[in-house]
C-alpha cells in the first residue's frame, strides 16, 4: 500500500528557479506590451511627429510649380503627400487628395519615380497639388521618415508635424484621422 505524502513530504517549489522565467514574462511584456496597448496597433510610430518638418531636398517636375521649406512655415495649415506613379494605393487614395486640396493646400512629392511617368499619372488623374518636388533618389523620403508611398504629413502653419499617416488615405481614415489633425495643427495657430 502507498503512503500518502503528508505536508513535509510534499515537494515544495523552488522560487530560485521561477527567477529566469519571471525575467524573462517581464522582457517580454516590457518589449511587447507598448505596441499592444496603442490606440492603433496598425499605426506605424514616427519620429517626426512634434518636430518641425525636415528639408525639402526634391528637384522640380518639368513644367509644374515647385515648393520649398518656407512654403510649409508660412503660417498656413499644409498636407505633404508623397506619392508614385507605380504605387497602386497612390492612385485609390487620388480621389480623396483632390478633395483635401479643396480645403487646404497639399503638396506633391513625387517618390523614386521618372519624372515623365510622374506627368502622365497626373495628367490622367488630374492634379491635386498646390506645387511638387521630386524624390529621384529617395533622400527626401529617408529625412522624412517615410516608411512607403503613399504618406501624408499634416504639417502645421510653423511647420511642425502634427501626424504623419502611412498608407492611403480612405473616407474613413480622412474623417477619423487626417480631418482631426488639421484641426489641430489650426488650434496651434491660435
Amino acid at each position: 500500500m502507498s503512503e500518502t505524502p503528508t505536508p513535509d513530504k510534499r515537494k515544495s517549489v523552488n522560487w530560485v528557479a521561477m527567477i529566469p522565467v519571471g525575467l524573462f514574462a517581464a522582457l517580454i511584456g516590457a518589449f511587447f506590451g507598448p505596441g499592444l496597448f496603442r490606440d492603433n496597433p496598425d499605426a506605424l510610430p514616427s519620429t517626426i511627429e512634434g518636430r518641425q518638418a525636415p528639408a525639402i531636398e526634391g528637384v522640380e517636375l518639368p513644367g509644374l510649380a515647385s515648393f520649398e521649406d518656407a512654403t510649409l512655415r508660412g503660417g498656413d495649415v499644409t498636407l505633404v503627400n508623397f506619392w508614385a506613379s507605380w504605387c497602386v494605393p497612390c492612385r485609390a487614395e487620388h480621389p480623396m487628395i483632390k478633395e483635401l486640396s479643396e480645403q487646404l493646400p497639399v503638396y506633391g512629392v513625387n517618390y523614386k519615380d521618372e519624372a515623365v511617368d510622374g506627368l502622365d499619372f497626373l495628367a490622367e488623374l488630374g492634379d491635386p497639388f498646390a506645387a511638387h518636388v521630386a524624390d529621384a533618389t529617395g533622400r527626401m523620403g529617408i529625412n522624412w521618415g517615410l516608411y512607403g508611398v503613399p504618406e501624408t504629413y499634416v504639417i502645421a502653419g510653423d511647420g511642425t508635424v502634427v501626424l504623419r499617416w502611412a498608407g492611403p488615405i480612405t473616407r474613413s481614415i480622412m474623417e477619423d484621422t487626417i480631418k482631426p489633425a488639421i484641426e489641430r495643427a489650426e488650434a496651434m495657430a491660435q
